[in-house]
């Protein structure tokens, strides 16, 4: 089993507190959700898992290695982070954009392997982009592109996917498709976070929940123990009922305060 921790971080940007004292832990077949309001501090944390931004205090760790002490290319092999940002600067063709995901595992210069051939039709598949492979980046959607980001992440074969709000650009059909793909990978014994504001979303996929709020992790648990009325409106500020599907699962019912029932 790997595990991804982090041990009482606290970050800073432009002199503003954006993390304190977060301790969290990521481990083979987890599906964490991250959720909380915009600025509660999600995407700063999932930087700072991925190693893209250092912690001025605490620690963060792969497997017990300082991540700190490792090189990015060994970090990259192992932990993939998909930004909210679909923009792509070049015209490259989609399979181009997928294949970057290959780059940790060989050297610049090196040839496509069978194996790298694998991993990116593979993940083409996964994220229904095949039939985009040969389409430039640039012309398509917004939710296209944030497929063939996901699939590029795929191709790298990482243990811990990182995910920033990965459904915020695509419509009802492919963010479900999304959404069971990293469930999938989550059973099939891969680690996966994602950050999200959509309480409905992390009810029913994930297996465990990180509620933040002004930086810090106010609760964490089983989807049951933090998403509680009161704790949704205590961090969201809105009155909430919850439901029952007909499957059994909750379903979240969102009012306006000053309009409760």
């Amino acid at each position: 089993m790997s595990v991804l921790d982090a041990t009482s971080i606290s970050v800073s940007r432009g002199g503003r507190q954006i993390l304190s004292d977060v301790t969290i832990s990521l481990s083979s077949g987890e599906f964490l959700a991250i959720i909380g309001p915009n600025g509660s501090g999600k995407s700063s944390l999932l930087r700072v898992l991925a190693g893209i931004w250092p912690a001025e205090s605490g620690s963060v760790s792969l497997d017990g290695t300082p991540i700190g002490d490792m090189s990015r290319r060994d970090i990259a092999r192992q932990v993939a982070f998909v930004t909210q940002d679909t923009r792509v600067d070049f015209a490259f063709a989609v399979e181009e954009i997928v294949a970057m995901g290959r780059h940790p595992h060989r050297g610049r210069f090196t040839s496509e392997r069978e194996t790298d051939r694998r991993a990116i039709n593979l993940a083409l598949e996964r994220c229904d982009v095949s039939s985009l492979r040969h389409r430039l980046v640039n012309t398509l959607s917004g939710g296209e592109r944030q497929r063939v980001l996901i699939a590029r992440s795929l191709a790298v074969e990482p243990a811990f996917l990182l995910l920033d709000e990965p459904t915020a650009n695509l419509d009802i059909q492919h963010a479900l498709e999304i959404l069971d793909l990293c469930r999938s990978l989550a059973d099939g014994g891969q680690a996966v976070a994602f950050a999200s504001h959509d309480i409905n979303a992390v009810s029913r996929y994930a297996s465990s929940v990180a509620l933040m709020e002004s930086g810090r992790i106010v609760a964490a648990g089983t989807r049951n123990q933090v998403l509680t009325p009161r704790a949704v409106r205590d961090v969201f500020g809105v009155a909430t009922e919850v439901l029952a599907a007909s499957n059994g699962q909750s379903l979240y019912l969102f009012h306006r305060r000053n309009n409760q029932i």
